[in-house]
C-alpha cells in the first residue's frame, strides 16, 4: 500500500529536495505541495493524503493553525501530522502536538530519518521520537507559570474512565517506551499492550501516542520534570 504524502512548505527549494526523497520509495509517494497552511488543509482532503509533513512558519495560516484544522475535521481524522521544525527545541512543539500532530522532526535530519517518520507515522503505532518528545513536553510545561502549571483538571476527570491497568500502560507511553518495552516491563503480551493503548485512546479522545503523552502530562498523571 502506497503512503499518500503532502508536502507543507513555504520554501519551494526544500519542498522539492523532500519530493525527490519521498518520490524516490516503491512505498511512498508525493500527492501535492502547499505553500501555507490554509492550502494544505484544501489539499490534505482533495489529495486524500496519509501523512502531511507541515512546516510551522508560513504566511497566513500557519502550521500549527493548519493542524488544529486538519485535527479538528472528521473527514481528516485518519491523515497524520508530522511537524517540521528547523530547531531542535521549538517553543511551538508542544502546541503542535497538542492540536493533533503525531510528531515532530528537525530539518537537518538524515534522510532515513525522514522516510522513518513518514512510515512511523502512517502506521499510527509509535510515537516519532518518543523520548525526545517526551524532554519536550517536560521541559515546557514545567517552565508554566505559577497560575498556569500545564495540568489540566477535565484532563484529569477523564482519567477516571481509564482501568488501573490502562493508567500503567498510559504511564510508560508518557515515558516514550514501545509496546514491546512495555509488554516486558508489565509481563504482558504486546498485543495486550496495544489494546491497551488503543483503549485508552478512544476513552481520552486521543487520535495517536502523540496525544496521550501530552494528555498525561496535562492530567498531572506523570509529573514534568527537568534534568
Amino acid at each position: 500500500m502506497t503512503i499518500r504524502v503532502l508536502l507543507a512548505d513555504d520554501q519551494a527549494l526544500l519542498r522539492s529536495a523532500f519530493r525527490v526523497l519521498v518520490d524516490s520509495e516503491p512505498d511512498m509517494e508525493v500527492v501535492g505541495e502547499a505553500s501555507d497552511g490554509a492550502e494544505a488543509v484544501r489539499l490534505a482532503k482533495e489529495r486524500r493524503a496519509d501523512v502531511v509533513l507541515m512546516d510551522i512558519r508560513m504566511p497566513g495560516t500557519d502550521g500549527l493553525a493548519a493542524t488544529r484544522l486538519i485535527s479538528a475535521d472528521p473527514a481528516l481524522a485518519e491523515v497524520r501530522v508530522v511537524i517540521l521544525t528547523t530547531f531542535e527545541v521549538d517553543d511551538y512543539v508542544v502546541q503542535s502536538l497538542r492540536a493533533g500532530a503525531s510528531g515532530f522532526l528537525g530539518k537537518g535530519s538524515e534522510p532515513e530519518e525522514l522516510l522513518s517518520a513518514i512510515r512511523v507515522a502512517a502506521g499510527g503505532e509509535a510515537l516519532l521520537s518518543p523520548a525526545a518528545t517526551k524532554g519536550l513536553i517536560a521541559r515546557f510545561l514545567a517552565q508554566g507559570d505559577g497560575a498556569d502549571d500545564g495540568r489540566d483538571p477535565a484532563r484529569a476527570e477523564r482519567l477516571d474512565a481509564l482501568t488501573v491497568r490502562e493508567r500503567e500502560v498510559l504511564v510508560q507511553v508518557a515515558g516514550g517506551h514501545s509496546n514491546d518495552e512495555i509488554a516486558e516491563r508489565l509481563e504482558v503480551s504486546p498485543l495486550t499492550v496495544k489494546t491497551h493503548v488503543n483503549r485508552a485512546m478512544a476513552k481520552l479522545g486521543a487520535r495517536d501516542r502523540a496525544q496521550l503523552v501530552v494528555i498525561a502530562y496535562e492530567s498531572g498523571l506523570v509529573r514534568p520534570r527537568v534534568d
